[in-house]
């Protein structure tokens, strides 16, 4: 059995086969924090995951698939997925990327995915061996993305990260977070480059592309989406997308439907 609902109870670590594949069709779901002794790959041809991680955001558009490498503590809350994929690796038996990797999932990477997906899990290993590795060769081959966006750790931002993984999170100006901080800009941008690799306006950027996928894959108005993460104009928000991610908002949302 492949096919799931949210009223059955899963434990791939609990199944024997090296690979255990799941289909499941969902509006929204919150997996809550846990972690496998697997790997798993994730991957919904519509809607947005966003990946809670221990010091990080990872977001998943549609057409990308994350690989979450064993025991990588993680929480996963879907937006608008009307069907997802899990694949699920013992990483004694296949090599298996030891961080948080984000691909771009192509007909053929796509085609293996639903494969296997649907494999009984009890099938034999014998009758898994090709596909699998063809799976990897395609997994490893694949064009990677980042979007993966790190939380800084010193104590300072404790009440920032904090409201970083809430909801209502709206990423502030560089003044206001110095302000709340106690600390000057130059101090902020300072901090967030040794710690995250980026400044803090890039660090915003990179959320405000976040928090507009996942908010464009609730069907949100273009302009409301705007509004909300404080761009000058619609055009602006529009440019910066497009920027972003090679497509208009307008395309992102079709290509939800």
């Amino acid at each position: 059995m492949a096919l799931i609902s949210e009223t059955i109870e899963f434990d791939a670590d609990s199944l024997p086969a090296p690979v255990i594949g799941i289909a499941a069709e969902l509006g929204k779901h919150d997996s809550g924090i846990h972690h496998h002794v697997k790997g798993q790959l994730l991957y919904a041809p519509q809607g947005c995951i966003t990946l809670t991680l221990e010091n990080a955001l990872c977001i998943l558009p549609p057409t990308k698939a994350v690989w979450i490498p064993p025991y990588t503590k993680h929480r996963a809350q879907m937006t608008n997925v009307v069907a997802y994929r899990s694949l699920y690796f013992d990483s004694s038996i296949y090599t298996c990327p030891e961080a948080i990797e984000i691909v771009e999932v192509n007909e053929l990477l796509k085609a293996l995915i639903n494969k296997m997906a649907f494999w009984d899990w009890n099938i034999a290993p014998e009758q898994t061996t090709n596909t699998a590795n063809l799976f990897w060769e395609e997994f490893y081959s694949a064009n990677q993305y980042s979007f993966i966006l790190p939380i800084p750790t010193d104590r300072r931002f404790k009440s920032f990260c904090k409201r970083v993984r809430t909801a209502s999170f709206l990423a502030p100006a560089l003044s206001t977070l110095a302000n709340s901080v106690g600390a000057s800009p130059k101090t902020i941008t300072r901090l967030f480059k040794a710690e995250t690799g980026m400044t803090y306006q890039e660090w915003r950027q990179q959320w405000r592309l976040f928090k507009a996928i996942e908010l464009l894959s609730e069907s949100r108005q273009v302009g409301d989406v705007a509004h909300q993460l404080e761009f000058s104009s619609n055009s602006a928000f529009i440019a910066f997308f497009k920027q972003q991610t090679g497509q208009t908002p307008l395309a992102f949302v079709r290509q939800q439907n």
